[in-house]
């Protein structure tokens, strides 16, 4: 979105980062846009709307019914005025009553009654920004407005309170950046392919093998690239996960099937590739069609195995795709970096996301992950935050990888 002559309702919420908000209306007005503050009553403890009003140009909005506009009716008339409406700092409540349709004050009925563009910068301690029922709140904002919404941070670091984390609100410079047509993450095009969940390997019509493997950073990663415009397409095992409405997703159950998906789609075409499926190394050769008795094999019973199709090594084989940013998961218990490097050497990767799922926190079925990014040149260690927020921050990371291999090519 080119910010000259835009025009931009700047919502500012109740918390400490606020006053950044005074600096990123500053920029705004710097860079060409139109802009009109609305302030909640929580806003107006942290700043008084004196400082917007000078900065901006403009009378500051902090009531729902305003008398002095055309029928009193105020709202409807910013809905419509409005390009965009930025939201900055946004709060867990304020994410919270958005993502349930409050309209209780002036800036979430603007929300409600506009078909402008929203982009929201959270700004919340560290422990409140990972908690499930803000992740949750957030997934819902992103499948509700889909490609009208922008989430833009948080930021990784120290916090108003002491705390060290994510949660910080994006510093002002790099929200008008993420706003913005030259750098916006909306400009991105990339295709992406995914693979999430874990895979069934039936043993008769009623058993199978298979793991713990939720899907939920599979998912999130789907959910974060489809956010900033990629094209998305999710091959997902058996999981009980929604996703986006404009995200591709093709169902599967077995490993065998996991990989017919994916080789099809490479042969396609795609700019990324992330195996995060955790797909069973192994399956039965025999399939029994009907279910076996335990009356008629004692106390033991002996199942013969045979190997899976190893999917991302075949995707990273592929000629077709040579430009492509190839990622793989190594999900361990153990020398997890070694296994990691392993993996990447052997499978001829671009990437490997390593994390230790022996750490319940961080575990399958967990919200929450750690992770460290392996590649040639080294290991980068992402710290602890929810898989929503980790997704948002390997988009960055793996766009940024992506360019710097074509460019090198």
């Amino acid at each position: 979105m080119a910010l000259q002559d835009c025009n931009i309702v700047l919502g500012v919420s109740g918390g400490i980062a606020a006053y950044k908000s005074a600096d990123l209306c500053r920029q705004l007005k710097k860079n060409g846009a139109k802009v009109r503050v609305v302030m909640t009553q929580g806003a107006c403890a942290f700043i008084q709307p004196l400082t917007f009003q000078a900065l901006s140009g403009e009378p500051v909005s902090t009531a729902l019914l305003d008398e002095d506009a055309e029928a009193g009716m105020g709202h409807i008339e910013l809905a419509k005025w409005a390009d965009l409406i930025l939201i900055a700092p946004a709060s867990a409540n304020c994410i919270a009553r958005i993502a349930n349709g409050f309209a209780d004050d002036l800036l979430t009925t603007l929300v409600l009654a506009t078909e402008a563009q929203i982009a929201i910068a959270p700004a919340m301690n560290q422990v409140m920004w990972a908690n499930p029922i803000t992740q949750k709140n957030l997934q819902n904002l992103i499948e509700s407005y889909e490609q009208r919404l922008q989430i833009v941070g948080p930021a990784s670091g120290e916090q108003a309170c002491g705390d060290v984390g994510f949660g910080r609100m994006m510093e002002p410079s790099d929200i008008v950046a993420a706003i913005s047509q030259e750098s916006t993450p909306r400009e991105c095009k990339y295709r992406v392919v995914i693979t999430a969940g874990p895979t069934r390997e039936a043993i008769d019509p009623v058993r199978y093998i298979s793991n713990h493997s939720s899907g939920k950073m599979g998912y999130a990663l789907a959910e974060a690239f489809h956010a900033v415009g990629a094209d998305v397409c999710l091959i997902s095992g058996p999981v009980n996960l929604s996703c986006s409405s404009g995200i591709e997703r093709i169902d599967v159950t077995s490993a065998e099937q996991m990989y017919e998906q994916a080789m099809r789609q490479a042969r396609t075409g795609l700019d990324v590739f992330i195996g995060s499926a955790a797909v069973a190394d192994y399956r039965p050769i025999d399939v029994s069609e009907q279910k076996m008795k335990k009356t008629d094999f004692g106390d033991n019973i002996q199942v013969e195995l045979t190997q899976n199709p190893d999917i991302i090594a075949n995707v990273s084989a592929m000629r077709e795709i040579s430009q492509s940013l190839i990622v793989g998961f190594a999900a361990e218990t153990n020398d997890v970096i070694q296994y990691a490097k392993s993996k990447l050497k052997r499978k001829s990767l671009d990437v490997v996301i390593a994390n230790d799922v022996s750490n319940q926190e961080i575990g399958f079925n967990s919200d929450n992950n750690e992770v460290t990014l392996v590649t040639v040149d080294g290991e980068e260690l992402l710290p602890l935050t929810s898989k929503a927020s980790l997704a948002q921050e390997l988009v960055t990371r793996l766009s940024e990888k992506l360019n710097q291999k074509r460019k090198s090519k």
